[in-house]
Parts: structure tokens; sequence; C-alpha cells
């Protein structure tokens, strides 16, 4: 018997709040890009440790700091002067002793992490060239052996809780919410980068809700080389604007939407956001992991929150990362029963305990008019079941990337 409580809310839902405040740091902002590097160290680890010994070892990539560079755009095109510097630490599994021979197996931990982190950074930073604009400096160092201990020991095969540590999640997003995650991912996809290339990475949407009116305010850098004047920015930052509108009418079609883009410029001094590589990590700006989005990929104020750092943590006993991500996963899944309004689940662990055997799983409920939660409350209490029952897929989404940390 696990322990789950189900119980109502009797909460305003926040889409009925007079005000809502909603965030999204996009792909190539500096937190954004430290999350995505950590996550996929993470990744490339899990799966040299799978290729060679058929598990997952000990590791925690979650320590990834980024000092900006300096560069000196120009319509037309400039150049970077000073590299983007990227520190990759954390702990991981470096060597290992093999009993049968009696010998110690070294492991190429720091190779593995720094290639993760340049192609992913190639991925992402498409005007970058990151051979030249960016140095990845590696001191990922052994684990403790504490927390190897508690990693390697295992009840029922199940893994056990490496920290006492809680995960935070509900469903569903707000219309506030979608439209702030979806105007950065649009921004973001391969289909805009190919009809409008001077777009950047570096986008940070900012969503502000009054009643029914939507205000966006966007931070997006521009990249100097395809843009030859003043003017032909305008109208960039124009074509962008009247693209989003389209997006606002398909998502908030009952709400009032007002969109502004890179406020801070004076076209009068040509003072515009224009980059080199497409980011304001070519400026100056710094990023740490954990600093930026939450697992669902956006900062909500109005909604419980985890602090939780989650990217670049293992995905085997890593609570504060499994369980926020866990958390997510079944407030979505009950958020769908007839006569949910909203949904909020907290679930804490306890070091040392399986991870599918958690302290407390809370889960809150706004119900719909005429709805009771006798009715609700059984079926909410399966799918936590069915979830914690089959945790280790959340183990392997997480690897193959089926999911997202930030």
């Amino acid at each position: 018997m696990r322990n789950i409580i189900v119980k109502k809310l009797d909460l305003q839902p926040v889409e009925e709040r007079p005000v809502e405040i909603v965030e999204r740091k996009g792909l190539g902002h500096p937190d954004s890009i430290c999350d995505g590097i950590a996550e996929s160290v993470s990744r490339a680890l899990c799966n040299m440790y799978k290729e060679r010994f058929g598990t997952v070892l000990h590791h925690n990539t979650d320590q990834v700091e980024l000092v900006g560079g300096h560069a000196y755009p120009k319509f037309g095109g400039g150049n970077m002067v000073s590299p983007i510097y990227i520190l990759l630490s954390g702990r991981a599994t470096m060597q290992i002793h093999d009993k049968e021979k009696n010998e110690i197996i070294k492991l190429p931990v720091s190779t593995v992490a720094v290639k993760a982190a340049r192609e992913y950074l190639k991925k992402i930073l498409r005007n970058a060239d990151i051979d030249k604009d960016v140095v990845v400096d590696c001191r990922i160092g052994q684990g403790s052996m504490d927390l190897i201990d508690v990693f390697e020991r295992q009840k029922n095969k199940v893994p056990l809780s490496n920290d006492t540590s809680f995960g935070v999640g509900y469903a569903p997003l707000s219309t506030t919410e979608k439209i702030v995650l979806e105007t950065e991912k649009y921004l973001n996809s391969d289909e805009l980068k190919k009809e409008l290339p001077a777009v950047g990475e570096d986008i940070k949407v900012m969503g502000l809700r009054e009643g029914k009116k939507i205000t966006l305010t966007i931070a997006m850098a521009v990249v100097d080389k395809y843009v030859k004047d003043v003017e032909e920015y305008r109208k960039i930052i124009e074509d962008v604007r009247s693209r989003i509108e389209k997006i606002a009418k398909e998502i908030a079609k009952d709400y009032e939407v007002e969109i502004h883009i890179n406020t801070a410029d004076d076209y009068e001094r040509e003072s515009v956001f224009l980059t080199v590589i497409g980011t304001s990590a070519e400026m100056g700006d710094d990023g740490s992991v954990g600093r930026g989005n939450r697992v669902n990929g956006l900062i909500t104020p109005f909604r419980p929150m985890s602090m939780e750092a989650a990217s670049g943590k293992n995905p085997i006993n890593h609570v504060g990362k499994i369980y926020n991500i866990l958390a997510n996963l079944i407030a979505n899944d009950i958020a769908k029963l007839d006569g949910v309004k909203e949904c909020y689940v907290r679930i804490l662990s306890q070091i040392g305990k399986p991870i599918d055997q958690p302290k407390a799983l809370d889960i809150e409920i706004i119900t719909e008019e005429g709805y009771k939660l006798e009715y609700i409350e059984p079926k909410a209490k399966e799918i936590a079941n069915k979830w914690l029952d089959n945790i280790m897929e959340v183990t392997e989404m997480i690897i193959e990337g089926k999911v997202t940390t930030f």
C-alpha cells in the first residue's frame, strides 16, 4: 500500500484569476544552453555505460557554467572577439574494478562529455563555429562513494532513492502558459529558421494575462549577417510579430493578445538586439544549470514549483529529477479524467527507500461543477499507482530524450 493522498482543492483555477505571469527561456538563452548541455552529457554517459556494462553507472552532470564571450555585431556581419567559455563539472563513475581480471578499467568520461556538449551546441547555435567560438572545459570528477553505494544497492531491482527530495507537477496548462511555450518553440523551429534565418536562438518570452488580455514581451536575438540595415531589421521584427499573432489566434481565441518584441530597441540610434551567433552569451551574459525553466519548460510563479535543477542529474535514482518529471506525467493523465478542472501533484522521497515507494504522493484536484471527489479519487489513485509500478519507464524516457527537463 502506497501513501497516496487525494483531496479536493478549493481554489480558483489559474485561468479564472485576474492576473497570471508566465515565462520561458528559449534554447539559446545562456541558462537554457547550460541545461541542454547538462542533459545531453548525462544521456551520452548513460548510453556509454549501457553499451559497455549493460547498465547505467552513477553520475550527476548538473554543474554546467557558462561565461559569456565578447562579440562585435554589425549589420551585414560582425565577428566574435572572445569565445564563450563552458565548464562541465559534476561527478561520474570514471573507473571500475574488474574483479575477475583484478584490474582497473578507466572510462572515457571526459571525452564522451565534451563530444556530447559540442554536438548539442552545433545543433542549437546554428550560426556559431563551435571549434572557434566556444571553449568547452571538462572538470567532471569521481563520484562520492557513499552515493555510489546507494546507487548500486537495489531492492527487487527498483533503485533506492539517492536523496530526500520532492517533485511537483500540474495540469493542464493555462492558455497563457500554452501561448508562451508555443511561441518560443515556433521561433526556434526548423520551419521558422528556414524562412527567417536572421532569427537567433536566444529568445525569452514573458507572458502577462490581465483578465482576458494577454501581453507577450519577447526578447529575440537577431543574427547580424542576415540583416543589411536597421530598416531590414525592423521588417524582420514586424514579420515575426505577424507570425506570432497567427499562433495567438489559434491558442487564445477568446483573448485579446498584444505582442511586444525587443522593447529596448532604439531604431534612431540603431541600438538593437543584434548578435553575431544568435545568443546573448556572446555579449557577456553568463548562464548556469537550474536558473531557468522547470521540467515542463516554463517558469510559473502562480503555480507550485520545485527549485530542483533537474537537467544533468542521473535518471536512475535521482528523485529530484525523476519525481518532477513523474509528477507532471501523473498530473497530465489525471487532468484528462471527467470532472477534473485542474490537478496538482507533489511526490516526496526518502533517501535509501525504493523510488517506487514514495514517502507521500499528494494529489490535489479542482473539480468541475457537479462532480464529487469520491467519483474521481479511485481513478486518480489508479493512475498514480500505474506510473509508480512502471517508474523505470520514466528512466528510459529520459535516456531516450522523450521528455524534457527544461
